[in-house]
């Protein structure tokens, strides 16, 4: 397979698994009609990547719904940091890093969640099973791309699953922290 084949593989990949993500979010209630976007954390997550990457990469062959999982939970991670304080955040360069550093890579959901996020109880239940859900799903669907591993193109998939997953945290915790978007038509009042 050539790059440009492997390009356009991958970039397909990703919106099918941004499509799925987003289909499966909003049946379960945690994301509206309208996807909340964050262009100030998408610009994060070459950073993010870079610094996950070898992590989850290492992990992904044992623990693949983990390795896929926790990027989410670095989505809804830097969600918040945007809605808290953004100035103080934004010009970090080490979140993964700080991330796993709270309780280590095996327990980062319980950093995530419960010490960041502030879920307790039965909602961090909700929220660290929802994550898992998404994850198997997203494993599934890398499942039946039928890539060979090793290759540039597995490569790719991944790192796309990684960003739908990003993203899909980012956008569930945005919504969890009551940024609902409505169409500019719906939000105006009549005359």
């Amino acid at each position: 397979m050539n790059t440009s084949d492997s390009k356009e593989l991958v970039d397909k990949f990703e919106e099918k698994v941004r499509e799925r993500l987003t289909s499966y979010l909003q049946s379960k209630g945690a994301l509206d009609s309208i996807v909340p976007e964050c262009p100030d954390v998408e610009e994060k997550w070459p950073l993010v990547a870079r610094a996950y990457l070898p992590d989850g990469a290492r992990e992904f062959q044992n623990y693949p719904v983990v390795s896929l999982g926790w990027m989410m939970l670095i989505g809804m991670s830097m969600a918040y940091y945007w809605d808290t304080d953004w100035e103080k955040h934004h010009v970090r360069d080490n979140y993964y890093q700080e991330l796993r550093d709270m309780k280590g890579y095996d327990n980062m959901d319980e950093a995530v969640v419960e010490e960041l996020l502030g879920y307790r109880g039965e909602s961090a239940e909700k929220v660290t099973a929802l994550v898992a859900d998404c994850a198997a799903c997203v494993l599934n669907l890398i499942n039946h791309e039928h890539v060979e591993p090793g290759t540039e193109a597995a490569l790719g998939c991944y790192i796309a699953a990684l960003h739908a997953l990003y993203s899909a945290g980012m956008a569930m915790e945005l919504n969890a922290l009551g940024y609902h978007m409505t169409p500019l038509n719906e939000a105006q009042s009549p005359n």
